[in-house]
């Protein structure tokens, strides 16, 4: 990859985005072509407070304001990875953030119904996702406990902060065959999981690696 100089004359890349799923790839071994070719084309600067642009497509977390966060890119590919997308899915993303996760699952799903219980981060994230352009993405601010369940049954679902458990409410909104992804386990460190819901409703458990993420918050904040 090339470098190029500012006005300044600090070195900056001249493909970020391309950088940043090299190293996913390389680094960490997820060579899951149609995600890593999502996030090739998601801007991930527009995702992130202007004053940390300079390092939106570096290996780690971006604090976004309201003491959330933009998870790392590979968390973003690997949890991306496991919900195993087709094109034509319904998901359900507990926790926009700033919307970039769902920017992501938008160019490999059908629709994408995202719930935030930060409203001033909900409204943000709206603006930001229409104003770039997704428009299989629809926000809502609202208890992080019943999200968009008037859109249920959804394909996927994945859950974007720390649970002690996934709560029985999500396991109801999702289709049979469908998968659940989620990081579970302590305030302090987590397990990334995935949840598959069989015929007979019972759920399949698979554990991967370790995280840490703030924690899931069971109520929606007033403004």
């Amino acid at each position: 990859m090339g470098t190029k100089l500012d006005e300044e004359g600090i070195a900056y890349s001249m493909n970020p985005q391309q950088e940043m799923v090299d190293r996913i790839r390389d680094h960490y071994g997820l060579d899951d072509s149609r995600v890593l070719s999502a996030m090739k084309m998601v801007p991930r600067h527009k995702f992130v407070p202007e004053k940390y642009q300079y390092c939106a497509y570096d290996d780690r977390a971006i604090l976004i304001g309201y003491e959330q966060t933009i998870s790392q890119p590979y968390t973003v590919a690997f949890m991306t990875h496991l919900m195993d997308l087709e094109g034509d899915e319904r998901v359900l993303e507990v926790g926009t953030g700033s919307g970039y996760q769902a920017a992501v699952l938008s160019l490999l799903c059908k629709d994408v119904y995202t719930a935030e219980i930060i409203r001033d981060l909900a409204e943000e994230a709206e603006e930001r996702l229409e104003k770039l352009g997704y428009k299989n993405v629809h926000v809502k601010y609202v208890s992080a406990e019943d999200p968009w369940i008037n859109k249920a049954p959804f394909d996927s679902i994945i859950i974007t902060a720390g649970l002690d458990e996934v709560p029985g409410a999500f396991f109801d909104q999702l289709k049979v065959g469908g998968k659940l992804v989620a990081p579970v386990g302590s305030r302090n460190h987590q397990i990334m999981t995935r949840y598959k819901k069989r015929k007979n409703g019972d759920i399949k458990k698979e554990e991967y690696e370790a995280y840490v993420f703030v924690p899931f918050v069971k109520m929606a904040k007033p403004k």
